[in-house]
C-alpha cells in the first residue's frame, strides 16, 4: 500500500535529493551503499532539529572547496528521502516497506509531526504479515500507542500471525508479553508449537551472529 499525507491521495511533489539541485550546499552519503543526497543546509536546520547538529558547521565561502559530505550509513537511503520530503513539503509518501524505518528515522530526528503520520499509516495497515515487525519497530521507538494496537491486532489473529517470518523475529522481549496475553486466539498446542519454532529460528540466527564474529 502507498499513502501521500495528510491529503490522502493527492500528488504531492516528491523532494528528490538524488541529483545536486539550485544552491544544494550539504551531501548525505546514506546507507551502507553510500548513495549520494543532496539537500539545502539552512532549510534542514530550520525545520529538523535532530539534523541541526549535524549542520553546525557554516557553509562553505564562494569559490571555497566543498564540506566532506556527511555519513549516515545506519539510515535506510529511501527513508532518508521520505524525510527529507516532509521537511521540504510538508507531506511524505509511505509504503509498507518504507513506513517503519521512517518512523525510525522520525523519532531519531525529533519530527513528531512526522511520526504520527508514520503512526497512522502503520495501523490503518496492519495485516498479519506485518502486525509482529510493526510490534517490535513500535517496541524499540518507544511508541506505546502502535504497541497496543499491534497486540490487539495479534490477539485477534494470533493463528495467522505466529507462522510468519515477523513473529519469528521478534526479539525476546518483545515476544513475552505477547505469550502473557490471556487474549490469544489460538490454541494452547498450537502456541506451544509456534513458540518452539520460534526458540529454534532464534537458536540459528544466534548461532550464524557468534559464526560471523
Amino acid at each position: 500500500p502507498r499513502s501521500s499525507l495528510p491529503a490522502s491521495g493527492s500528488s504531492a511533489p516528491r523532494c528528490r535529493g538524488l541529483s545536486p539541485c539550485p544552491r544544494s550546499d550539504v551531501t548525505f552519503l546514506v546507507g551502507r551503499e553510500r548513495r549520494e543526497v543532496f539537500a539545502h543546509r539552512c532549510i534542514l536546520s530550520c525545520r529538523c532539529p535532530g539534523l541541526r547538529g549535524l549542520l553546525d558547521s557554516p557553509p562553505p565561502a564562494p569559490g571555497a572547496p566543498a564540506p566532506a559530505p556527511i555519513a549516515l550509513s545506519s539510515t535506510q537511503p529511501e527513508a532518508f528521502l521520505a524525510v527529507l520530503e516532509f521537511l521540504y513539503t510538508n507531506r511524505v509518501h509511505l509504503t509498507s516497506v518504507t513506513a517503519l524505518e521512517v518512523l525510525a528515522s522520525s523519532v531519531e530526528y525529533g519530527l513528531d509531526d512526522l511520526r504520527q503520520l508514520c503512526v497512522e499509516f502503520v495501523i490503518g495497515t496492519l495485516s498479519v504479515e506485518t502486525a509482529c515487525e510493526a510490534l517490535q519497530a513500535a517496541v524499540t521507538c518507544g511508541q506505546v500507542d502502535l504497541q497496543q494496537r499491534c497486540l490487539a491486532f495479534i490477539e485477534d489473529n494470533t493463528q495467522g500471525v505466529v507462522g510468519t517470518r515477523g513473529f519469528h523475529e521478534l526479539s525476546e522481549a518483545v515476544l513475552v508479553p505477547v505469550l502473557r496475553s490471556d487474549r490469544l486466539t489460538i490454541d494452547e498446542p498450537d502456541l506451544i508449537a509456534a513458540v518452539r519454532g520460534w526458540a529454534r529460528v532464534s537458536a540459528v540466527s544466534a548461532g550464524a551472529t557468534l559464526g560471523a564474529q
